[in-house]
């Protein structure tokens, strides 16, 4: 993401039939039966060499560093891959958060919750004795607001990713248009603060992340609380920031795919406020890098956190090796366009 100071305007969102309670999916990629794969295709070499067809999409696994297709790995439907395709941008719509009808007080949700407990004062709370699969619309709605008001959720000993992916795009669809993906250790870098999807006109908001296999140490995600991060600023200093706006753009991101013909939807660049309030709570977030951090990472773990209100970041903390795995997959759906 660059950020640069602007005034400049984007287009007004267009209104869009999928309003709060009609669920959408759109996961990996759009079914296009009429691609034909450009002549001069070339494997990157992060990619498994397959026959690609001559005509429609074209899934290619990674060439992972560490063999995940051994029959003993529980997790082989959650390889990544890339998907030779094409496919228009993102349409953006207007979008209703269901937190907005939910319980203030979340009596629902803490019903179903026998032992939570708070990570850190200002960001993460730890949850023990409910299954994520288990609980109903209404409580749904409040676990959306909680994690806008705690940032991220962790959930312990869960079946979550037992269900099956097909479950999982469905659950996640009850927040709206949901992304489909994993990564697996060759994704690792160094600390980088972000969060994801930014530059899209509706970025992700509450967002499912759980770990397949993991180090028995290290490896851990961070997260920092952007809203905390905001509140701490000098008054005046939050008044010339919400004065200013910054371009996101997914245009480095997809350069590597561009040059290979891997990029599935066209790139793009979109203005945001630098300072972004959340639709329902009302709390203010910067999209920068603050340090009030929670860490986690146990299997059967899933962290549940909103992703316009925290940054997170990987941990490259542990050795590369063939005894050692990292395999974690995530949820996103989309929401709003970022407003002040």
């Amino acid at each position: 993401m660059s950020q640069v100071a602007t005034n400049e305007e984007q287009p007004e969102l267009e209104s869009n039939p999928n309003h709060i309670g009609k669920r959408k999916i759109h996961t990996s990629y759009i079914n296009n039966p009429d691609f034909v794969p450009p002549k001069d295709f070339v494997f990157l070499p992060t990619l498994k060499e397959v026959p690609i067809n001559l005509k429609g999409q074209t899934e290619i696994p990674f060439d992972t560093q560490i063999d995940y297709t051994k029959p003993e790995y529980q997790y082989r439907d959650f390889l990544p891959h890339v998907t030779l395709t094409s496919e228009p941008a993102l349409a953006p719509y207007e979008h209703v958060d269901v937190a907005s009808r939910a319980d203030p007080e979340k009596k629902a949700l803490f019903a179903a919750i026998p032992h939570r407990k708070d990570m850190t004062p200002n960001i993460g709370t730890e949850v023990r004795g409910v299954q994520l699969s288990q609980l109903t619309d209404k409580q749904k709605d409040e676990l959306a607001l909680y994690t806008a008001e705690r940032g991220i959720v962790v959930f312990r000993d869960q079946d979550f990713v037992d269900k099956g992916i097909e479950w999982l795009k469905e659950f996640g669809s009850y927040l709206d248009g949901t992304e489909f993906d994993t990564h697996y250790d060759g994704d690792l870098n160094t600390i980088a603060w972000h969060s994801d999807m930014s530059y899209e006109v509706n970025p992700p908001c509450t967002t499912f992340l759980s770990l397949l296999a993991g180090p028995e140490c290290g490896g851990d995600t961070l997260f920092v609380n952007c809203m905390t991060a905001y509140d701490r600023l000098s008054p005046p200093m939050q008044q010339f920031l919400e004065g200013i706006s910054a371009v996101h753009s997914g245009q480095t991101q997809a350069l590597r795919l561009i040059d290979s013909h891997l990029a599935r939807r066209p790139t793009i660049d979109t203005v945001h406020p630098v300072v972004r309030k959340h639709p329902v709570t009302g709390r203010k977030a910067l999209w920068v890098n603050n340090n009030h951090k929670a860490e986690l990472w146990e299997k059967g773990t899933v962290t549940v956190y909103d992703n316009r209100m925290v940054q997170h970041s990987v941990t490259l903390d542990y050795a590369l090796d063939n005894d050692v795995i990292r395999h974690v997959f995530r949820l996103t759906p989309q929401r709003e366009r970022p407003a002040l």
